[in-house]
């Protein structure tokens, strides 16, 4: 994420309206908005083929896939982010046009740009959505994916995936990781 901060506050609503029309992507944060970056080939390619992977796994179930440009609103603390693949099986969330509130799983392909935010504060953002049962981080250039999965107490707990078969309990998926990574130039 680009920081370029305006200097007075945005509503939700004008945020919302002006993406509309923007020919940028902006997440917003409290009142301002930051302007987000473009990704890399390995960004890409990874976004691609989890996103493929998930709708062909949840054709028919009623639970839709979202790939970059549908944002997560998480209302409680007035933000909007873009997340790289978002899973919803709410139906509440057919009411929402341009972002959805109601997701179980989010997933972030890691940039050496966002890998802090993403970990750090975006985590910790996400945390507050209520139907949210895992968030996955997937490095783009080496194979490894890492699920925080909410357990039956409410606590996150990793679960990390480097050789083996990747397992996404929230909508009970499973893939190997080198379906996740196929046509990625990876440096391991």
């Amino acid at each position: 994420m680009v920081m370029s901060q305006s200097e007075y506050y945005i509503s939700p609503e004008e945020y919302l309206e002006g993406e509309k029309v923007s020919e940028i992507k902006h997440e917003y944060i409290d009142g301002q908005v930051y302007a987000m970056a473009g990704a890399s080939d390995a960004h890409v390619t990874v976004s691609m083929n989890i996103s493929m992977l998930l709708r062909n796994h949840l054709r028919g179930s009623g639970c839709r896939v979202y790939m970059l440009d549908m944002k997560a609103q998480i209302d409680v603390i007035n933000r909007y982010f873009y997340p790289d693949i978002m899973v919803t099986c709410d139906p509440r969330d057919r009411e929402f046009e341009y972002f959805k509130s109601y997701p179980c799983l989010i997933i972030e392909v890691l940039s050496e740009s966002t890998e802090g935010f993403d970990r750090g504060k975006k985590f910790a953002n996400y945390r507050h959505l209520e139907s949210l049962q895992e968030y996955v981080l997937i490095s783009p250039d080496r194979m490894s994916v890492e699920c925080f999965r909410r357990n039956q107490e409410g606590h996150w707990v990793l679960y990390p995936y480097e050789k083996e078969e990747v397992h996404l309990a929230s909508v009970d998926f499973r893939c190997a990781i080198a379906a996740i990574y196929e046509d990625v130039l990876l440096v391991d």
